[in-house]
């Protein structure tokens, strides 16, 4: 016997599974490149990230008062091989001097960047297939 429940109903149910599932919205709330947002859950291996030709942290690095910090982001390579990261909300160029050669234990791409926007360290994430 099959038990039968409302369109209406299953809407309802759907929805709040949606609606509440962390699994589906946290990981896209901490990819716009925002100062702070994801940076907790990826510490442990932010504070393994050196830049490139210093050697100085990508995590937490402080120079001259100024203050460095990683998170998730997106990003993508455009056709002449230059990166773009989205950085405080916004698509901006990534230098080429600061892209690590190698990946993030997640995949994904990762910025440090100060408050204001300069740019320390950068992770390329995998490409998607």
């Amino acid at each position: 016997m099959a038990l039968l429940m409302p369109r209406y109903a299953l809407v309802g149910v759907v929805s709040v599974c949606v609606t509440f599932n962390p699994a589906i919205f946290h990981p896209a709330l901490a990819q716009d490149g925002h100062h702070g947002q994801g940076h907790v859950e990826n510490h442990d291996w932010y504070q393994e990230l050196k830049q490139p030709g210093t050697g100085l942290s990508c995590c937490n690095g402080t120079l001259n008062g100024v203050e460095g910090d990683c998170r998730p982001t997106r990003a993508y390579v455009n056709d002449d091989g230059q990166w773009y990261a989205l950085l405080n909300g916004r698509w901006v160029p990534v230098p080429p001097r600061v892209v690590l050669q190698q990946l993030a234990p997640d995949g994904s791409s990762h910025i440090c960047a100060s408050k204001s926007g300069m740019i320390y360290c950068f992770l390329g994430g995998s490409p998607k297939i």
